[in-house]
């Protein structure tokens, strides 16, 4: 039955960021469309914690994002579930090196995937809907975006490719949808399987924690509040990225 209430869908949303987005949405009032990848039993976690606070309030999708086909199925299965679509939150990410020399076609594909090219057909298949609710998308970049990581040339590329469609969908699907990305800076660290490209030992996580002013990482719950506000309460703001990152973009 169609709902009266707000519906989004999150990409990415059965841990870490994606599910502190999804509770914090749960609780401002929406309805939500919970895309996964591999995390079946995480999400089973979160929908069963969220049905348990609003029954009827949640949709679980499975879906690979390198698969064409799948991004307009995800909006379409949210619409005929929910009879409305107010938000779209590009949040799932994939991240992992790719050293000058030894990158493969496959592993640029699949940083793209995720990280560019699904957000934009999501946004195409979702726009028709977020006009018809005069919606929003937030895009989840990257500090990364605009200065690069070394041996993740790829991941920045893609970044950066998000970060300018926010712009770029900021114009084109105005003034009825306000487009808007969050960059966030040390939140979580990366997982065991890719530590040893990024942030992940001990001695580069302090210091990046040094060169930030603020001298802490943010939390997963910080980025949910800015995306809660880009989606509620920031109704003249289009075409920004939101730097969440303790400042450490400024130095």
């Amino acid at each position: 039955m169609p709902t009266s209430r707000r519906v989004a869908l999150i990409t990415g949303a059965a841990r870490r960021i994606g599910a502190a987005i999804a509770r914090r949405l749960h609780a401002d009032g929406y309805d939500l469309a919970l895309h996964y990848r591999s995390s079946a039993q995480d999400m089973q976690r979160l929908a069963t914690e969220l049905e348990a606070k609003r029954p009827g309030s949640t949709l679980t999708l499975q879906a690979d994002l390198a698969e064409f086909d799948r991004l307009p199925e995800l909006v379409a299965k949210t619409v005929g579930r929910f009879g409305r679509l107010d938000a779209l939150v590009n949040n799932a990410s994939t991240f992992h090196p790719t050293p000058v020399g030894e990158t493969t076609p496959r592993q640029w594909d699949e940083l793209f995937a995720s990280n560019a090219r699904a957000p934009f057909f999501l946004a195409q298949a979702a726009a028709p809907h977020l006009r018809a609710t005069r919606g929003a998308i937030v895009n989840l970049v990257d500090l990364y975006a605009e200065r690069p990581l070394p041996r993740h040339s790829v991941y920045c590329m893609a970044k950066a490719a998000l970060a300018m469609m926010t712009q770029s969908l900021a114009i084109e699907l105005a003034p009825e949808v306000r487009v808007n990305a969050i960059a966030p800076g040390a939140i979580l660290w990366p997982e065991p399987a890719s530590t040893q490209a990024g942030d992940g030992d001990a001695q580069r996580q302090q210091a990046i924690i040094a060169r930030t002013p603020l001298a802490r990482t943010g939390s997963a719950e910080e980025i949910a509040d800015a995306v809660a506000w880009l989606l509620d309460g920031a109704s003249y703001t289009t075409g920004q990225v939101i730097r969440v990152d303790g400042g450490r973009g400024l130095v």
